[in-house]
């Protein structure tokens, strides 16, 4: 009968303190002494934790407590450099008894971390959807905690790619000559089905348990930077997923945003951007546009709510400084609050000066994407700065299908190229935009060109070597194909052959490539570790020259050097008239073509084979 008594006690005690534990979770969990902004809220969750009384340690002030119309949630504001303790304790009370209690840790920075170096014109950024490319942890394939399961066989499935697969293929993608590797999202992505993209997240202080952990992350940051290589988060402020922790019990009800006239307050986006800058937009169509969903399973985040917009701010700091991270990629730009995001931008900047961010800003004309870039002309026209250092080439992407496919007249064809480019000075720092043929958003540009390496080498070509960073889209390095069209998203973001055990064919390794994916490779290999070390691509000055015959020319020049670039998109062989360059070849009498290792004799003229592209460094 003792027995059973002490084990009855036992058990009343246990549940008699699980009905006590108040704190549910605390974001971030835990921070850095040394910031430049030493101000840092702290969101405290659980059951009714609003209701009682929140005091902190060793004598430690609290700037501000906010309480909200959900008394689940408390907001801390103290100030860190005031706090002279690695570890303090937040203390909820009620009745002057404690409830809960959270150990808080200030952690110490890295040394330099406030000077980490970001990803510029001198990388090459390689683009990954981390379920498609390796699985190198086949134990992690789904999770007891998180709804979609591996099934390879879905198109629109998880695959069980991860991190580990990326840390084990790292020696390929720098051989390959990419410096940057920018991931689609990796932060948990909870939603029941079409999971795998990431971009519905659910945690943003987790990664996702079927990539691997917090720890895996920061793991292929480092050995990325032991490579002098950098990592790119790909970071979402405009939507989270349905299935959000927060999103089952909003700290606020304008944490979202909502809609009277739509189903459950939902109401999807109209699209139209570009209402962000007409100064004519009616409120409606603006307000549609901006604070639309994007699907029913991405409520749309309110960055005008201060508490959201500290959220994401501490948020996108926190993962910089843990992960040791090169830089971001900013999802669906414009479709959020315009000042609260040159806020946030300006924040992240002034912690991290070097720190590059680019924007999705998927619009068609060079006047509204340069108006998002940091102190654009155009933006300051409409009385906007965005703060935001870099933008994408989206005019560039757009017209390069176009001008090798088009036949060749006064406005079509080549020209388009050359008309891209003709707006750089719109864009108040032109070597940071990124430059692209596709991502994992768009057609496959091996599918457009039916896997032709002539359309592929010109292309490559041309992002290689024009102002900018140009970004590869992992697998077009071996002619892989996607038809968007007839297959969705799920066909230009095919499995990479060999990144799974059961695979019939290794395209990692080049020994085991098949002819067809060698001559893809190898070329990419050797354009983009030249690239590496030139100088007089990643910031030099332009020469354009208007294309005839099919055949675009430039130079990029600077004091030391010259680097003469033709594509030649005619069918037929094309032999230039070298006099018609003279501003830019005087002086020079020879070149070697850097892909082929061919010396040419300048004065004897150029003849550029049929659909092919040269790249020729000048010399004297």
């Amino acid at each position: 009968m003792r027995k059973i008594y002490v084990f009855f006690a036992l058990s009343a005690a246990s549940i008699a303190f699980s009905q006590l534990k108040t704190v549910e979770k605390v974001e971030p969990a835990f921070w850095w002494k040394g910031m430049k902004n030493p101000e840092l809220q702290i969101l405290v969750y659980g059951k009714g934790i609003g209701n009682n009384e929140i005091t902190l340690s060793d004598g430690i002030q609290i700037k501000n407590i906010q309480k909200v119309e959900n008394p689940n949630y408390v907001f801390i504001t103290v100030n860190t450099n005031e706090i002279n303790v690695p570890k303090f304790t937040i203390n909820i009370k009620k009745e002057g008894k404690n409830l809960d209690s959270y150990t808080y840790e200030l952690k110490q920075r890295n040394s330099g971390s406030a000077d980490r170096e970001s990803y510029t014109s001198k990388d090459v950024m390689y683009l990954i959807m981390p379920d498609r490319f390796a699985n190198g942890d086949e134990k992690n394939d789904s999770s007891p905690v998180l709804t979609e399961k591996a099934n390879r066989n879905l198109p629109n499935g998880r695959h069980g790619g991860d991190l580990r697969g990326i840390i084990n293929n790292l020696d390929y993608i720098q051989n390959l000559g990419a410096t940057a590797v920018w991931l689609t999202p990796v932060n948990e992505d909870n939603e029941k089905v079409y999971s795998y993209h990431g971009y519905a997240q659910t945690d943003l202080y987790k990664i996702d348990a079927r990539y691997g952990t917090n720890e895996d992350y920061r793991t292929l940051s480092q050995e990325l930077n032991k490579r002098n290589m950098k990592l790119v988060m790909d970071y979402v402020t405009n939507h989270w997923g349905i299935s959000h922790w927060m999103m089952k019990d909003l700290p606020t009800k304008d944490w979202i945003h909502w809609f009277n006239d739509g189903k459950n307050g939902f109401k999807r986006s109209n699209y139209k951007i570009t209402s962000q800058f007409d100064t004519n937009a009616s409120e409606i169509d603006k307000k549609y546009a901006l604070d639309g969903w994007f699907d029913t399973t991405m409520p749309d985040i309110n960055q005008k709510n201060p508490l959201v917009l500290k959220y994401l701010t501490q948020n996108a700091i926190w993962w910089i400084e843990y992960a040791e991270l090169g830089g971001f990629r900013v999802d669906t730009y414009p479709y959020n609050d315009k000042e609260a995001m040159a806020k946030w931008a300006k924040a992240i900047t002034d912690e991290y000066p070097k720190f590059n961010i680019v924007g999705e800003t998927w619009l068609s004309t060079p006047g509204h994407i340069s108006a998002w870039q940091k102190d654009s002309k155009t933006g300051e026209a409409a009385g906007y700065n965005s703060n935001l250092p870099s933008v994408m080439d989206f005019v560039l992407f757009s017209e390069m299908p176009k001008a090798l496919k088009e036949k060749e007249s006064w406005d079509k064809g080549m020209i388009k190229l050359y008309d891209a480019f003709t707006s750089d000075f719109l864009y108040p720092d032109i070597n940071n935009l990124l430059v692209f043929f596709e991502n994992h958003d768009t057609e496959r540009w091996n599918e457009i060109f039916n896997a032709d390496p002539k359309a592929y080498k010109m292309g490559l070509t041309l992002i290689s070597t024009v102002r900018g960073i140009p970004q590869i889209y992992y697998g077009s390095e071996i002619g892989m194909r996607g038809n968007k069209t007839k297959g969705g998203d799920a066909d230009i973001r095919r499995d990479f052959p060999g990144g799974w055990k059961s695979d019939k064919q290794n395209a990692f390794n080049p020994a085991t490539q098949t002819p067809e994916q060698k001559e893809f490779f190898r070329f990419t290999q050797k354009l983009l570790n030249w690239r590496k070390g030139k100088e007089v691509i990643h910031t030099g000055k332009t020469k354009n020259f208007v294309p005839k015959d099919g055949v675009f020319t430039y130079f990029r020049y600077n004091d030391k050097e010259s680097v003469m670039v033709v594509l030649n998109n005619n069918v037929k062989d094309q032999t230039l008239d070298l006099k018609h360059f003279e501003e830019s070849l005087k002086g020079f009498s020879k070149g070697k073509e850097i892909i082929s290792g061919k010396e040419l004799i300048l004065q004897n003229g150029i003849t550029i084979p049929a659909k092919t592209s040269f790249i020729i460094e000048l010399e004297k």
